[in-house]
């Protein structure tokens, strides 16, 4: 079944809005707000519907063709210009406040900054993970799956990673099919990750426990990815992939990247921000609104390797750290004592830990997706800080946080959208919360 629809906007997604003639709401694939289009229905629900663009009947002034057909689903608003990409994410977030929140739509217009853009449209990640395949002939493929499953697309580049490693994913193709031969290495997942501040390249073989030619690899990807550390993550495939063991093959052993004025090495298994440049916004953005005074009591509550912990202890701050990743923490001390800061670092869950560390004048959290976890609200509430920076990758979760915020005795005094991944629907929010005195 077949439908003209107007698109009115863009979801929390990959899809654009609309809504059938009967009024139902419909997500369309390939779709952007202001385009009229043939829609094919390929699935209904009682309150909603999906469905694809078959043709553009009117297209919009904000559709754009996109630079890559790859179809692997990595840069879905691809086809959305870069403005209206930014519009739509700034958007997402005054929802997400007013229908999970449950703020008055005025309040969180007010509220919500215009989004930060992002200087590269394009180029910008230095990281790319490869999932692994074999093709029809049983050899060895590197690519991405679509969101929500479905068949590995092969990749000979990547538009959206920099230069330095764009074409990482046909140099390791080869190089990986060389090394293989005609047996199984137990390789799963590729990483790679680039520096354009520091030029390392370093590239991770991630693979089930098991025999490997360490010497035949590190000879072998050096000549073809010229990459400045080659390291194994032995692990577990899976959503999990729990760490059993990483191992330096070639080179530094680890990754360092250059932000807001400090070097950071960084591990394999552990996170870093894939978009350089604007990880210092979201740091600059965060140290601003705590407005800090020398001697501060912070906490930076999952911390990864001290993206926020460095710079706010070298402005001055008494930072404490806590992050429960071991590969992580291991980074964060070893970060710490090459910028000449002293944090100090606790290995463990924020939740626990958090009761622990006293009176704080000032907290920063950066959640995963999931937002903070139950009783961390109340928690970082009776420790009382003035200030609050929370620093999100998720607008529905950090929405639900918000609501707990407020009902806790803290007020939502700002929030910035900073657009880490263009051409897709994710978004970060930088958001300042300040106690209510009684």
């Amino acid at each position: 079944m077949t439908e003209t629809v107007r698109i009115e906007r863009m979801s929390y997604g990959p899809a654009a809005v609309g809504r059938l003639s009967d009024g139902k709401t419909v997500f369309v694939e390939g779709a952007v707000p202001g385009d009229v289009a043939e829609v094919q229905l390929c699935e209904e629900k009682p309150r909603f519907a999906r469905g694809r663009v078959t043709s553009v009947l009117e297209p919009s002034p904000d559709r754009v063709a996109p630079p890559c057909a790859a179809g692997c689903g990595g840069c879905p608003w691809s086809h959305l210009s870069y403005g209206a990409q930014r519009a739509a994410k700034r958007d997402g977030v005054v929802s997400a406040l007013v229908r999970t929140a449950h703020l008055p739509a005025e309040r969180a217009e007010a509220l919500v900054a215009p989004c930060v853009g992002s200087k590269r449209e394009w180029g910008y990640r230095n990281k790319l993970e490869l999932a692994c395949g074999t093709d029809s002939a049983g050899r060895l493929v590197l690519g991405m799956r679509p969101e929500g499953g479905g068949e590995l697309v092969a990749l000979d580049a990547c538009p959206l990673a920099n230069r330095l490693i764009e074409k990482a994913p046909k140099a390791l193709r080869g190089a990986l099919r060389f090394l293989a031969g005609n047996e199984d290495l137990g390789i799963f997942r590729v990483g790679v990750r680039g520096s354009l501040r520091t030029k390392d390249v370093e590239v991770a073989l991630w693979t089930t426990p098991g025999p490997f030619p360490r010497a035949a690899a590190a000879k072998t990807l050096g000549s073809a990815c010229k990459n400045t550390s080659l390291v194994r993550v032995i692990a577990e495939p899976g959503r999990a992939r729990k760490v059993k063991k990483v191992e330096a093959i070639a080179g530094k052993g680890c990754w360092e990247e250059e932000l807001a004025g400090a070097r950071f090495l960084t591990s394999a298994p552990s996170f870093f921000q894939v978009n350089t440049a604007q990880a210092e916004r979201l740091v600059a953005l965060a140290r601003e609104g705590l407005g800090l005074e020398e001697g501060a009591y912070v906490a930076d509550l999952y911390a990864g390797g001290g993206t926020f912990s460095v710079p706010l202890a070298a402005a001055g701050a008494d930072v404490v750290a806590v992050e429960s990743a071991g590969s992580s923490v291991r980074d964060l001390r070893r970060n710490a004592e090459r910028a000449g800061v002293d944090i100090e670092v606790i290995g463990g869950d924020a939740g626990r830990e958090l009761p622990e560390l006293g009176e704080l004048d000032a907290l920063v959290v950066d959640p995963p997706r999931a937002g903070l976890a139950p009783g961390v609200v109340d928690s970082i509430a009776r420790a009382a800080p003035a200030r609050v920076a929370y620093v999100s990758c998720d607008p529905q979760t950090w929405a639900r946080d918000v609501a707990l915020f407020e009902a806790a005795g803290y007020r939502l005094a700002a929030a910035t959208p900073v657009d880490l991944f263009p051409q897709t629907y994710h978004v970060e929010v930088v958001s300042i919360f300040t106690r209510e005195r009684s």
